[in-house]
């Protein structure tokens, strides 16, 4: 038997998965489970990375009275968001949450001095105000003397793993969200941070899923109870790599959802797709596990169940999310909004801001929790189908099945939405996929998997998967 442990960390939950493979099957184990999300100070929005390195020495040392023998580690987190340290690898401040307001209306700055189809044509990102790219130009703009005095940039979870192995790298996957790395070259973009004047010395060597970033510091050993050599591994850092990791994708005609705080939509390329129609449709090429080419759109997702449901437990509510799903199954009017709005970027109450956009665009006004959640639900099926369209549009070819993990796939009802509104096949699980896809990879560090293809085999062989039909 090997054992993995996994800390998959998202926007608003983080959990340590222990992963034993015996040869034939990977089952998991969730050892630790933690709340996160952004810490409001003054007007700016920040992430507390100090909770998030104490929580995974809490996990360590849970899955250590489980076993002791976890061969390795690795961390997966969302994208886009980083530190910066100065020449004593101190952090220069906490690392700002991507909803910070600090980034609003900077693209046309940016756009000025470097136009928007040089920075597709070298990075093939979509464009999104939260991107990397437009925090690291708030950073010259509001606040210079951080990039005067910083000498490393790592993203959130190359930070973390800096704090476990003392070893600085820029994970592989991860920087390919930036906006500033060139996913066909496969190196940071000099020629768009020198416009920019952001110095390019702060980019630190590339490393790619299956390599070691080190071995756990002793000090750390020493306090979590560990007594042997543990390894500490690169994987998909960026969640979504590790989920669609875990993707037991069909064929080539096969799309994914990886749904969860946002949705993570699109297919597995060999190559990226930068042209003129994956410009105009915003797709981004993001870079996966084997070197893949992830063409996907990042589009809502649970962010307004979540933040529902954070309104109704405050209003005393006791309601959780299977309930919530529930409560919209029998709902029939057609509620649907526009989830891109901006009224839906990070308000302060969610379920007012749907009444309001409703009331504004003369619809008809979602008033209960069932009828709030279908329209949610509704509205992203639609917006899947949209999606959806796009891609088949940039490929010149049908999509015949959606494979649909992480936590939105247990919601039933946005399943056979999706199913409905789309036309297509859905297939949804495993749930767990970015523990899993992230546990995956370690295996194949260790030699015990061969490679990805091997490893979505043995995903079809431990997960039971569920389909839904038109």
């Amino acid at each position: 038997m090997v054992n993995v442990l996994a800390f998959d960390i998202g926007n608003s939950h983080g959990r340590a998965m222990l992963g034993s493979y015996d040869g034939k099957k990977l089952e998991l184990k969730e050892v630790h489970r933690f709340v996160n999300g952004g810490v409001r100070v003054n007007d700016n929005f920040y992430w507390d990375i100090l909770k998030l390195y104490e929580e995974i020495k809490e996990g360590i040392k849970k899955a250590v009275k489980l076993t002791d023998r976890i061969a390795s580690i690795a961390i997966d987190t969302w994208g886009i968001d980083y530190g910066l340290l100065d020449n004593r690898d101190n952090l220069i401040s906490f690392p700002y949450n991507y909803r910070d307001k600090r980034v609003e209306g900077l693209y046309p700055e940016i756009f000025a001095i470097c136009s928007k189809d040089e920075i597709y044509e070298k990075t093939g990102v979509q464009f999104m105000e939260i991107n990397t790219l437009v925090q690291l130009f708030a950073d010259k703009k509001y606040r210079p003397w951080a990039l005067e005095n910083a000498k490393s940039f790592l993203m959130i979870p190359d930070l973390l793993n800096f704090f476990l192995t003392g070893e600085m790298f820029n994970e592989f996957t991860n920087a390919s969200t930036t906006q500033i790395f060139n996913p066909v070259e496969r190196k940071w973009e000099a020629s768009i941070l020198n416009k920019l004047n952001i110095p390019d010395s702060l980019f630190k060597p590339i490393i790619y899923p299956g390599n070691e970033y080190g071995l756990l510091k002793k000090e750390i050993c020493d306090e979590c109870g560990i007594k042997t050599e543990i390894k500490v591994i690169a994987v998909g850092s960026h969640d979504t790599a590790s989920a669609v990791a875990a993707v037991p994708l069909e064929d080539e005609k096969s799309a994914y959802i990886s749904s969860g705080t946002w949705s993570l939509l699109g297919t597995e390329e060999d190559s990226p797709v930068i042209n003129a129609r994956s410009l105009e449709e915003n797709f981004s090429n993001e870079l996966g596990v084997e070197g893949r080419v992830r063409l996907l759109k990042n589009v809502p997702g649970m962010w307004m169940i979540q933040e529902c449901k954070r309104i109704w437990n405050n209003e005393g509510i006791d309601i959780g999310y299977k309930e919530i799903s529930e409560l919209a199954e029998d709902i029939k009017t057609d509620y649907r909004i526009d989830l891109d709005s901006s009224l839906f970027l990070n308000p302060d109450n969610m379920p007012r801001a749907i009444k309001k956009y409703c009331m504004e665009h003369n619809q008809p006004v979602p008033e209960t929790i069932g009828e709030i959640a279908y329209c949610i639900y509704n509205s992203l099926a639609w917006t899947y189908k949209k999606e959806i369209n796009s891609l088949e549009s940039i490929l010149k070819k049908d999509i015949e099945t959606i494979h649909i993990v992480g936590g939105g796939s247990n919601v039933d009802l946005l399943s056979n939405l999706t199913a409905k509104v789309t036309g297509k096949k859905v297939v949804t699980g495993p749930v767990e996929a970015t523990a899993m896809g992230n546990c995956l990879v370690q295996l194949m560090a260790l030699g015990e998997i061969k490679d990805l293809d091997s490893a979505r085999k043995l995903v079809k062989e431990s997960e039971d998967l569920n389909v839904f039909y038109p």
